[in-house]
């Protein structure tokens, strides 16, 4: 009996790629990389040993801050072995579970990021709004029920997305984009028609990202028309200060996804390598300057962190 002629073999390879045009300075990568790295895992880590370490920090904004570092430390987890595969030991071949896997982690700890920026909007929604029912409103129970939502939400789109394109077949060009997997990167390669794919990652990311950005837009609205509502100028601008570290967080975490768009719809002669670097600041930026910024900013936070390295005996001093 004669064996069908099939393009591959399983296990599936695929190629990862660095940045085109750096030739030998791609070594050089590694240092500003492995930075980044150390700063997030130690940004964030510091953040959650400080708000477990303090009673005084269970308040749902810490919580809910927490939630953001756990989900920094899934995304910057879920880049860096694959980062460190192609730009320090210059090993680009990855199998396909292994890629499936990374693209399911890398998509799902995005969604769950977008989904606690959203909440943290909520929060500061209500603290302005009606300060003295914030503590009835954003209990422990219901900041616990929030994260389990944002859990289950993530977790249950993203999961058909291995097993439909383990399903898929693919062409001799396995070369990805990127020194990661994602699902349009992957997507691209399957030598038959991935119209179903392609509308589901689409319903996805509408649901999603999409929801969650015009949501957040919509909570600022109404906090811009409390705040406005209030007398002196002097308390708008201390009840608008509470917002800048979530508005930083945002505008990280989304203006590279805006520019992608943007660039695709009006941007198609740009070079590859900014398409790239929007996309490697999309996943690489938040997770080291979201515990910067919110350590700097929050004066509580910011007050515990240093206590904890002067306790440690490091000389920090306020």
């Amino acid at each position: 009996m004669a064996i069908p002629n099939r393009t591959e073999d399983w296990p599936r390879l695929f190629v990862l790629m660095d940045i085109p045009g750096l030739g030998s300075a791609h070594r050089w990568l590694v240092i500003p990389l492995g930075a980044m790295y150390l700063v997030s895992f130690f940004g964030n880590g510091t953040i959650l040993a400080v708000v477990r370490a303090e009673r005084g920090l269970r308040a749902p904004m810490y919580l809910l801050l927490c939630m953001l570092a756990l989900a920094d430390l899934g995304l910057s987890a879920s880049t860096l072995p694959s980062m460190l595969s192609v730009f320090l030991l210059r090993s680009r071949a990855v199998l396909a579970g292994a890629c499936f896997a990374q693209l399911f982690s890398i998509h799902t700890f995005s969604v769950i990021e977008s989904a606690v920026l959203l909440a943290m909007a909520f929060d500061r929604f209500v603290a302005i709004w009606n300060p003295l029912r914030y503590a009835s409103v954003l209990t422990g129970a219901t900041v616990a029920k929030m994260g389990a939502a944002i859990v289950f939400r993530s977790v249950g789109l993203h999961l058909p997305l291995p097993f439909m394109l383990r399903e898929l077949r693919y062409g001799k060009a396995r070369a990805l984009s990127h020194s990661y997997c994602v699902h349009p990167d992957v997507l691209r390669l399957a030598c038959v028609d991935t119209r179903v794919n392609s509308a589901y990652g689409l319903f996805v990311l509408l649901s999603t990202l999409g929801l969650d950005s015009v949501l957040i837009l919509l909570s600022y609205a109404m906090i811009l028309k409390t705040v406005l509502r209030i007398a002196t100028w002097k308390a708008r601008l201390k009840a608008l200060n509470t917002c800048v570290s979530h508005i930083c967080a945002v505008l990280l975490f989304y203006s590279p996804l805006l520019s992608l768009s943007m660039i695709h719809r009006f941007g198609k002669e740009m070079p590859p390598q900014v398409y790239l670097l929007l996309s490697y600041l999309h996943f690489l930026l938040p997770p080291v300057l979201n515990p910067v910024i919110y350590s700097v900013k929050t004066k509580e936070i910011r007050r515990r962190v240093f206590g904890m390295f002067q306790r440690k005996g490091l000389g920090f001093r306020l």
